[in-house]
């Protein structure tokens, strides 16, 4: 697939809440980088990213909303602004706008980088 293929198949599957699918775009050593101290800031490899994104879901107690709008590709990079409204089961409800970043290589989403205000989330 090209970097606009993966760019589009990513937004498609994120918009219809199909994240677990959405991670089978994911190289097998891909990273995923978080804000410099969030808790597990660098992740390595699919099955890591995988364990973090389903403790993140986990806490989840309600989602309210969220957006995914189109991506911008340039090379074989793309980047998605996303918004998610979500309450925790500690209670805190948190709003986060961020800019996520994709880098492609062979078909397959080997960095993810997320940029956001993580005072947003603590």
């Amino acid at each position: 697939m090209t970097t606009q293929e993966v760019a589009d198949k990513l937004v498609g599957l994120c918009r219809e809440g199909k994240y677990d699918q959405a991670y089978g775009l994911y190289a097998k050593d891909a990273v995923s980088m978080e804000m410099p101290g969030v808790p597990n800031e660098v992740t390595k490899g699919l099955d890591n990213i995988l364990k973090g994104f389903q403790e993140w879901a986990g806490n989840i107690q309600e989602a309210h909303g969220g957006t995914v709008g189109e991506p911008v590709v340039a090379g074989n990079h793309f980047v998605v602004p996303m918004t998610s409204d979500v309450t925790f089961k500690d209670g805190r409800r948190v709003n986060m706008e961020e800019l996520c970043m994709y880098q492609v290589e062979n078909g397959k989403i080997k960095k993810a980088s997320f940029h956001y205000d993580p005072s947003t989330m603590f």
